[in-house]
């Protein structure tokens, strides 16, 4: 859970009814008065020095580096357990949010369609590329048979109404991972469907089973279950691989208080204390209980169609080929260090750390086993970076530690003090961003599993504005799966190209070439 430095905790009188609430969420009293602590003496925010840049912080692989990368990762994959985690928990109603607005609103009789917002123009315009299309278009002339085409305002609300709503498509309750995303034909494949593809591509024939699990909202898990049990079996047989597909929810033990504008516990209607989803940082209790050596993490909406996809698995090798030779370096050295070492080989280890995470130690600590076996036995992370494109998203940079030294972090924009112009410029200055797409090594040099917990800094934990039935309350967040959750961790920053980075934010992010497969020769 998120914590704040030591003070002296607030005093709150729990209620009868809110002990009962908390044991059935298995948090305890001191745990809820620390997060109000939190609330009272506000978010640490990061310090930037300066943003991590190409050759400072973030490698850029020549040609010769990529297939040496590659090759590592095809010979060595195979020796080591591997899984996919893919955050999936989302529901897909900000996807829909200009549409969703288009029907709330209001129109008079005499509205035409460029009277509309942009975004609904857009949709109403290009609606035929959808991926979903043929399947809405047959929705709505069953049950609004004078309507063929979203010409105008009336006609468009039928077809948005059907795709959105329970009595038709209802798209708009789904999560994600079941939005259809690319068409092929005949076939409309849904987010996660791309998933099990990329994923059976990636992982060498002779590795067995594809492990890929999805965290999602208990709300959605029945369509999840039911989604894959039709689907899966068209995977097996078309690679002739057995899938291993697990899922979790976020553990209401990771939920946390939401708090008033003065810092006071925020109540519901019947004096119950009001908990959130403590962000995608709570996430780091699942991530922690997988069982697996290696762990690649992808965002549900990030995936393109199926050619581009596997293009961009080039990049995968690269980025899984490096972490098994940083892992297989590290686990060498822990080695040595166990049988004892000279301290010609303690020096090499030295240097070998300086060149690659661009630590240098202290005089003397370089000759110390200790402090180097206690630097390198941490989790590894190798993260992909594309160069910023004004994407919104977390960036890469070197910041200052509290006990001095400098690190590399994936630091979002809450976290940089908006009250100091200095960090500001720095935070302005990113030339790159993370498309969450990283390789992760888990387990230690004798494959036991990290704690996770340990190596996460507490103190970045965000703190947002809300509301919460018209009223004003302060939500916290736990420090970000790959940023403060990772703060600890050993850290590689690659550049990856663009096309790597493909998020479908909203509905018509789906008419980008990148998911539009048949765009050139659709019919309809």
């Amino acid at each position: 859970m998120p914590s704040c430095p030591n003070h002296q905790f607030f005093m709150f009188q729990f209620k009868e009814i809110q002990k009962a609430q908390l044991t059935r969420k298995g948090i305890s009293e001191s745990e809820v008065l620390r997060q109000l602590e939190c609330f009272r003496v506000g978010m640490q925010y990061a310090r930037l020095n300066r943003p991590a840049t190409a050759g400072d912080g973030i490698l850029v692989f020549d040609e010769k580096q990529c297939n040496e990368a590659k090759q590592f990762f095809q010979q060595h994959s195979i020796r080591y357990d591997a899984i996919k985690i893919v955050p999936a928990s989302g529901a897909a109603t900000r996807m829909f949010k200009d549409l969703f607005g288009f029907l709330e609103a209001e129109w008079p009789p005499e509205a035409t369609l460029d009277q509309l917002p942009e975004p609904v123009q857009l949709f109403a315009r290009e609606m035929h590329q959808m991926p979903f299309y043929h399947d809405l278009k047959n929705a709505v002339n069953n049950k609004y048979p004078e309507t063929e085409h979203p010409d105008d305002v009336k006609s468009l609300r039928h077809f948005v109404e059907v795709m959105l709503t329970e009595d038709g498509l209802h798209l708009g309750a789904l999560p994600k991972a079941l939005i259809p995303f690319h068409r092929y034909g005949e076939e409309a494949r849904l987010a996660f469907e791309e998933h099990l593809v990329e994923w059976a591509s990636l992982i060498p024939e002779n590795q067995q089973p594809l492990s890929i699990h999805f965290t999602l909202s208990p709300a959605h898990i029945e369509w999840f279950e039911s989604a894959l049990k039709h689907k899966l079996p068209i995977y097996k047989e078309r690679f002739g691989r057995t899938y291993e597909i697990s899922y979790s929810v976020q553990a209401e033990t990771t939920d946390t208080l939401a708090a008033t504008a003065d810092n006071l516990p925020f109540l519901q209607h019947d004096d119950t204390l009001l908990f959130r989803p403590g962000g995608h940082g709570a996430l780091l209790y699942n991530l922690n209980r997988l069982d697996a050596d290696i762990v690649h993490i992808k965002n549900i909406d990030n995936v393109c169609s199926e050619e581009i996809e596997l293009q961009n698995l080039e990049w995968k090798r690269i980025l899984g080929g490096l972490l098994l030779q940083v892992r297989e370096r590290t686990t060498a050295i822990l080695e040595a260090i166990d049988r004892g070492v000279t301290a010609e080989e303690l020096q090499q280890s030295s240097l070998w750390i300086q060149e690659t995470f661009n630590h240098r130690f202290s005089s003397g600590e370089d000759s110390n086993p200790s402090i180097i076996r206690e630097f390198l036995h941490r989790p590894i992370r190798v993260c992909g970076m594309v160069k910023n494109t004004g994407e919104p998203g977390g960036g890469p940079f070197w910041t200052e530690q509290r006990n001095g030294g400098v690190s590399l972090q994936i630091i979002e924009s809450a976290q940089v003090s908006p009250e100091d112009p200095g960090q500001k410029a720095i935070a302005a200055s990113a030339t790159h961003f993370n498309p969450v797409d990283l390789v992760c090594s888990i387990t230690d040099y004798k494959r036991n599993r990290f704690d996770l917990n340990k190596y996460a800094d507490p103190e970045t934990a965000f703190i947002s504005t809300k509301s919460h039935q018209g009223k004003v309350l302060k939500a916290l967040e736990h420090p970000g799966l790959w940023n403060g959750a990772m703060a600890n961790w050993l850290t590689l920053f690659v550049e990856v190209p663009l096309i790597t980075f493909n998020p479908v934010k909203t509905v018509n992010d789906l008419l980008r070439d990148e998911h539009q497969p048949e765009k050139n020769n659709r019919t309809d």
